[in-house]
Parts: structure tokens; sequence; C-alpha cells
């Protein structure tokens, strides 16, 4: 006899994988498409995940380890000379800013997770049920064979990760640097409250990457260097580069009909919904905001209505595009402002830098929305 599933969860990331545990917590037996695919390169990305966040994946016991997931407890910001804005966890009164989580390690938690929850099978294709949740990030197939309008504006740059180890530890500080060439790099810190290596997201002109991405160790490391005014002394590459386009983009339509199958619904979450530039490292946050909001709606719809309701995803729907737009608004406009090189604009972003720097209300409130404690 055929399984019979709920909700048939298409992308096995890091969004689709959280959902998927909630989901089963709330008793909805889910198929999460997971194919077998051939090894990839190492997967050198960190991402910066809220006390929000955090909170949610330790719900799932998807949360990894102290040495995977490190609690920064200052942030440094630096644009030109002497112009810097610096936020503090004892200030905000925090255990910690955010945490720099390792992307493998994080899957990995997560799948032990799944291990463990009966009501979750790994499949290898899309199965029907009621309900087709998509998760499989900004280049979704199932998406575009939806029909869903996809509106991207491309930004001017590429992102290049990569990891560095560096001659002094990093101190749990997480550090932005904006260059007068336009670019923007971070130093994110790993391994650890005493680790001294760090995630790099370098986001540079497009007509740059290929360099970047090409020459050798030492003139990448040395420019790294340069940027960061040898904040943490010699640095040396302990992984490979991999560069993607940076774009924002905003699905016109999240939920709807199961083309062929108008008695079963579909609905977006994560990078398949929305993109936002990486300077702020709101990106997975975000998608976990949207899976913990759909889970709700699902969890708590009353037991006549199905899982497919439209009423419902409709619901979601709006909730999460008043929270994503504001976000994307606020991404959008520092991407504009601090990669300008016009000096006027220069003058002017330093001289806002310098005055937020001095308004300690103002920088709280921005801390708690980045902590997702608004």
């Amino acid at each position: 006899m055929a399984q019979s599933f709920d909700i048939c969860i298409r992308g096995a990331g890091v969004v689709g994988r959280t959902l998927a545990l909630l989901l089963a917590q709330g008793g909805l037996r889910t198929a999460l498409v997971d194919p077998q695919a051939a090894p990839a390169a190492p997967d050198v990305r960190a991402y910066a995940l809220n006390a929000a966040s955090r909170e949610l994946l330790l719900s799932v016991r998807g949360w990894p380890d102290a040495e995977h997931a490190t609690a920064v407890q200052r942030m440094e910001v630096f644009a030109g000379a002497g112009h810097q804005v610096q936020f503090d966890a004892a200030a905000q009164r925090c255990d910690a800013l955010t945490w720099i989580v390792d992307v493998p390690a994080l899957l990995a938690r997560l799948g032990d997770a799944l291990k463990f929850q009966p009501l979750v099978e790994r499949v290898d294709a899309p199965v029907d049920a009621p309900l087709t949740i998509v998760c499989e990030g900004r280049a979704s197939r199932t998406r575009s064979e939806f029909g869903v309008t996809f509106d991207v504006t491309p930004y001017a740059q590429h992102a290049i990760a990569t990891r560095v180890q560096c001659e002094k530890p990093h101190g749990q500080v997480a550090r932005q640097w904006f260059d007068q060439d336009g670019s923007i790099l971070a130093f994110l810190p790993l391994d650890g409250a005493r680790g001294n290596s760090v995630a790099v997201v370098w986001s540079v002109g497009q007509e740059d990457a290929q360099h970047w991405l090409d020459c050798d160790e030492t003139m990448f490391t040395d420019r790294l260097s340069e940027i960061s005014s040898g904040a943490l002394c010699a640095l040396r590459l302990s992984g490979p580069r991999a560069r993607w386009p940076l774009q924002q983009a905003f699905a016109r339509q999240w939920c709807g009909a199961l083309p062929g199958q108008p008695q079963n619904a579909w609905v977006l979450a994560g990078d398949a919904a929305h993109n936002v530039h990486p300077l702020a490292g709101q990106g997975l946050n975000l998608g976990l905001a949207d899976v913990q909001a759909l889970a709700q709606v699902l969890r708590g719809r009353a037991s006549w209505r199905g899982v497919g309701d439209l009423r419902l995803l409709r619901r979601y729907e709006r909730a999460r595009k008043a929270a994503v737009l504001p976000a994307q608004l606020a991404m959008d406009g520092l991407q504009q402002l601090f990669t300008r090189r016009e000096q006027p604009l220069q003058n002017l972003r330093n001289w806002g830098m310098d005055c937020f720097e001095r308004s300690p209300l103002l920088k709280a409130w921005v801390a708690r929305q980045a902590m997702g404690q608004a």
C-alpha cells in the first residue's frame, strides 16, 4: 500500500529540514524531497543566526555545538579612515549579538534530528500530497514550473566566500569593512570562543570577481589584509573559494492551487520566495521566520480545515510579505549607500555612521531588530 503524506517539502536545505521537523511536531506526515547527489566541493558557507533563529533550531534539536556555533560578543563596522560603528552584547544585555554557524555542521545536526522523527520520510522525488512546500532556494525549478513570477533586481556585485586561518584570535568579534572601491568585506568568527578561523564573505564588483576567484593565495590574502588593515595579522587560506551573483528578489505570488491538481496547493518559503543582500546576514533568519510562521498557521488551523486550504496559506503570505518587504528595503538602501564611489555620498555615509554611533537608543533599537527581538 502506497504511503500517504499530508505535506511534500521540495528542498532539503536548512529551511526545508527545519520545516519538516516543525511540521512533524504538529503530527503532520511529511515527505522531504532529498535526492542523493554526487559529493560536492567543501561547503565554506557560514550563517549569522539571531536569537529567534537559535531558539527555533533548539526547539527541533537542530542547533550545533559551541564549536560550530560561535557566539558573537561584539560587532565592528568600518568605513573610511576613523569612521566606525560598534555593537556590544554586554551593552545590549544579551548573551550574544548573533551566532556564526557553520553550514555543514548545521545541516548534519538537522539530519541527525530527522533520523529520530518517524513522521518525516526522505524521498528521492516529489510525491502527491494536499500541500507542496517549495524550499529549493533562489534558483528553484519548482517555482518556475508553477509559473510564479520572481522579480529579480541584480546587483553589480558577486560574493566570494572562503575560510581563512588568522594569526590572531578573532575574540568573538564579527568585523565588516566598507571599502572605497565599493566592496564589502566581512570576517565572521568560527571554531568557538577561542578560535582563530573566520568565514570570509567578500562582495566585489562583478567585473573583478573572477580575478579574485582565480588569483594565487598570496595575492588574495594580501588584499584581504589591506582592506581589513591587518586586524587579525597574517592570514592563510584554509578552504576553497566559492562565488555567486548577488541580487534582491521577491516572488509576486507565494501560494496557489497545484497545476493540474486544483484540490491540492503549493506555498513558497525561504530563498524560493525572497532574496536579500548578505551585508547584514539576515537571509537565513528571514527564511527560518517563514517556516516558523507557516508551521504555526498549519498547526493552529481548525480541525475541519485541510493543510492545503488557500485561506490559511494566504494568511501566512500576507504576514510574511509584510515582514520581509521592510527588510528588503533596508538592505537595498544600505547596499546602495555603501557601494557608491562618489565622494559626496561617501562623506554623507561617514557622517551618518558617526551620528549613529553616538545614538545609543537608535543602536539598541537596530540591535533588537537584527536579533529578532523587536
